[in-house]
């Protein structure tokens, strides 16, 4: 129950932030004096709305998002009366255009960074000095984390490693008296900078007996730790090839606490800092999403879905309702703050329909009309938008294919934060 609770409250946050993303066009638009004739939450059907003045408000039947109707957007637009041709949207100058289609990214990152401040002060915020990532997980200083048993084949799935049972045994580093936390210094007399040197020396190693230096609490030691082998993946491609390796039972970790409470002053530059890192992680979460798809399809179609391949809608209400049930709102709240900041970057693409197009074409023909001036050339005047619509409705296919491809993954094979 408290599942498809959790499940059904982060799907309304998410129509919340959509209507109020279209609430700032809406309330910018009517600031500057352009003519808004509807608001909806929703799409299909309308259930009931209402005029005030000269805009209609209402309810639709598809809870999808919602739209904000501003005459004139284009000047192709057929709908504009003659009274209404001074208040057209594409007459008004293009920094106040430009206000009007930034309003609903802006929207999202105001709702990111009130999300963020409350989460500083309440559960608090992730701890983003600590590395995130497998890869920055290698370059960062070779602190260990010393297991109690190791499993030597991937074959064994049982819940709990029991040395002895399924091929699994007592962890080599914990039999020598290393323990959590010794930063390694050295692996069979060859230096250790960081934990990536640290594993590669490990794997280089042969099986038996091997020294390793550690530091801890500040002083240094030697320990020697019985290297047996293991079957394991590549230390880059967790889902590579598996060959047999030296293993000592050792895994990154760190002192740093996960998570960072703060005071109702320092909570405002942590969550200006916590959604500047996750602007900087949704561009190169953008980046990859071509090289993600056919992970995307191949876990359709019966392979393990990676957890960093793109989710909908779908997935994240899947995970905020696993994060209510579990009883960890924080993960709720970050999904929450994350979604935001990505739709709000995603939405100011330079393409069409999405605002970052309108934007675009609007600066476009701003700086081709100076350079015209400049050259004493007559205004060649605005873009024609009919003939941008073959590459609208390519955006809008390419993306109305990626939404399904990503929302099918999020039912047969969804993203769970907890196994």
């Amino acid at each position: 129950m408290l599942f498809w609770l959790g499940a059904a409250a982060f799907a309304l946050t998410i129509l919340i932030s959509v209507s109020l993303h279209e609430l700032g066009h809406m309330i910018t638009g009517k600031r500057f004096g352009m003519k808004v004739t509807q608001y909806f939450v929703g799409f299909g059907p309308t259930i009931f709305s209402f005029k005030r003045g000269e805009t209609e408000y209402g309810l639709k039947a598809i809870p999808l998002g919602g739209f904000c109707k501003i005459v004139g957007m284009t000047p192709q637009d057929e709908d504009v009366r003659p009274e209404d041709q001074h208040r057209a949207m594409w007459r008004f100058p293009v920094w106040k255009r430009t206000v009007v289609m930034s309003a609903g990214s802006i929207t999202h990152f105001l709702l990111a960074l009130v999300g963020a401040y409350f989460m500083a002060l309440t559960v608090g915020l992730p701890n983003t000095d600590i590395p995130q990532t497998a890869a920055a997980q290698r370059a960062a200083p070779a602190e260990v984390y010393v297991g109690d048993c190791i499993r030597t084949s991937l074959t064994d799935t049982s819940t709990e490693c029991v040395p002895g049972v399924g091929g699994a045994l007592e962890a080599p580093a914990k039999a020598a008296g290393l323990r959590t936390g010794d930063r390694i210094t050295s692996v069979g007399g060859t230096p250790v900078a960081n934990y990536g040197e640290l594993t590669d020396a490990i794997r280089r190693s042969a099986a038996g007996p091997t020294a390793f230096g550690y530091e801890r609490d500040g002083q240094t030691g030697t320990a020697t730790v019985n290297l047996v082998t293991a079957e394991r993946p590549p230390l880059d491609d967790p889902n590579g090839a598996v060959s047999t390796v030296a293993v000592a039972g050792v895994s990154w970790t760190t002192d740093q606490p996960a998570v960072l409470t703060y005071s109702a002053l320092g909570a405002i530059p942590a969550s200006a800092d916590f959604n500047w890192y996750l602007v900087e992680n949704s561009f190169r979460a953008m980046a990859r999403i071509p090289e993600k798809i056919p992970a995307l399809w191949n876990s359709i179609t019966g392979d393990e879905r990676d957890p960093e391949t793109p989710i909908s809608v779908i997935g994240a209400s899947r995970i905020g309702g696993e994060a209510i049930e579990r009883g960890v709102p924080e993960v709720f709240w970050q999904v929450f703050i994350s979604l935001n900041i990505f739709i709000g970057i995603f939405n100011l693409l330079p393409l069409l329909p999405l605002d970052g197009g309108h934007i675009a074409i609007a600066w476009y023909e701003r700086v081709r009309s100076w350079i015209y001036q400049r050259l004493r050339r007559p205004d060649p005047g605005r873009v024609d938008y009919y003939k941008l619509m073959p590459l609208t409705y390519a955006v809008i296919l390419i993306g109305g294919a990626f939404t399904l491809l990503t929302a099918t993954a999020d039912i047969i094979n969804p993203i769970t934060i907890f196994k």
